[in-house]
């Protein structure tokens, strides 16, 4: 049986008997006639024009879909006016939005059938994001924002200085989730009453070591946190452990799945499901848990999603980026509802992710870009639950920088999530892009 350490290693093949060498010649050993030559003359010239005009002839073929979009998607039939329910609407308002225009406060766009899509769009934070991404010439960038209650997309936003292309769908496309994760670790501890916020816990290793083999506890001489403070310095020593000797693979995965991972929990949205594989040992666990599986990925709008289920004690509402619908006589043919998903944890456990999620801007890793260099709050009115999260991926390639909020803590009005990948050349980090936009929402 082959060991789970050797299942990524590349095979070594030896230059045996055969193995190689007459694989390379075997072409060699072909004759070719007086009569086959004189074709090849023709032909092979004829194949040379064809295969170096093939990119410009490929420009009159069929369009190439949106980088959301999937097989299921496309072939879908169109969604009809008369029957629209909420994901219904999503679609016909994702499908609308390049065409989105503001008017007098309100974004609205045209749907191809007739009719008319209205947005529940919040217009300062929508054209604040945009200036943002614009100003710092963003290579790729992405920004979701959610009323948490109502499950009202307040602001989507996606940009590229690189490729305008990719920036068609990107909200709905998969990421890296990196120490988001860490939310569903600590819900799973919390769910299970394993520990509370305040838990004391001991660790070794640097606070951003990777490397679970330094993270395991000695006789003496360990480090010592408590949760609270260890979500807010993103600590993955502390999670790793704490996933992978508190909490366990099962519950790990079974909290990943009412999160909504590895479904379709936005069925017939253009949103792809987020995607958590099952770690096959325990150090795969350990990294998981604390943020580090390439494997565990995301939308923008899920990223939204998580948050805004913690600041609405516990409860999933369904995103909604339609807030009205008319038919081409003006008619009114679907008005958004509050519609809830599902109930992913207690009020109680909500509390204490909302406790643990405080200190991120108080204390710990968006402490800098919250407050000014004489340690004064930018927000002080402004009560903020958080957490970052920062991994390096390649599609596209780049350092993956993540933010993801909710605010006030105490009457929640918007959770949002931001996305900037920086290459070579660091612009600007998704904390400064979620500082930004929470002022422009509470101006």
């Amino acid at each position: 049986m082959q060991d789970f350490k050797d299942i990524d290693k590349p095979k070594r093949h030896g230059r045996g008997k055969g193995s190689g060498q007459e694989g390379r010649n075997a072409f060699k050993t072909l004759d070719e006639t007086k009569p086959q030559k004189r074709r090849l003359k023709i032909i092979l010239p004829i194949v040379a024009i064809l295969l170096a005009s093939y990119p410009i002839l490929s420009l009159f073929g069929s369009p190439r879909p949106r980088p959301a979009d999937s097989n299921a998607q496309s072939s879908r039939p169109p969604v009809r006016l008369d029957k629209v329910d909420n994901w219904g609407a999503f679609r016909l308002a994702a499908e609308a939005y390049p065409k989105a225009m503001e008017q007098g406060g309100t974004f609205s766009a045209p749907l191809a059938q007739g009719g008319t899509v209205v947005y529940a769009i919040n217009e300062p934070l929508q054209r604040k994001v945009e200036k943002v991404f614009r100003d710092y010439k963003v290579p790729y960038g992405v920004f979701v924002a959610i009323e948490p209650k109502t499950g009202r997309i307040l602001a989507t936003v996606s940009h590229s200085s690189i490729d305008p292309n990719w920036a068609n769908g990107a909200c709905y496309n998969l990421y890296p989730l990196a120490s988001l994760f860490k939310i569903i670790t600590a819900t799973a501890a919390l769910e299970e009453k394993k520990v509370t916020a305040d838990t004391p816990f001991a660790f070794n290793g640097r606070l951003t070591s990777e490397n679970p083999k330094y993270w395991r506890v000695r006789a003496r001489g360990n480090q010592e946190m408590p949760l609270d403070l260890a979500m807010g310095k993103s600590v993955n020593p502390v999670f790793g452990r704490l996933a992978g000797e508190v909490v366990g693979r099962d519950p790990l995965l079974l909290y990943a799945q009412r999160y909504g991972f590895n479904e379709n929990l936005f069925p017939g949205s253009p949103v792809l499901p987020s995607t958590a594989p099952p770690p096959g040992t325990v150090d795969e666990l350990m990294r998981m848990g604390a943020g580090l599986n390439h494997g565990v990925k995301g939308s923008p709008y899920h990223a939204a999603a998580i948050m805004a289920t913690v600041a609405n004690n516990g409860v999933m509402m369904a995103p909604s980026l339609a807030k009205e619908i008319r038919d081409a006589k003006g008619q009114v043919v679907y008005t958004q509802q509050p519609q809830a998903l599902r109930t992913v944890f207690t009020p109680q456990t909500a509390a204490a992710l909302a406790e643990m999620l405080s200190t991120t801007v108080k204390s710990g890793t968006s402490r800098r870009a919250f407050h000014d260099r004489r340690g004064r709050p930018m927000l002080a009115s402004v009560s903020i639950a958080a957490k970052t999260g920062s991994i390096d991926g390649d599609s596209p390639e780049g350092h993956y920088s993540w933010f993801a909020a909710y605010a006030p803590m105490e009457d929640p009005q918007i959770a949002l999530a931001a996305l900037v990948i920086n290459q070579h050349k660091w612009r600007i980090k998704a904390t400064s892009v979620g500082e930004q936009a929470l002022e422009a929402f509470f101006r």
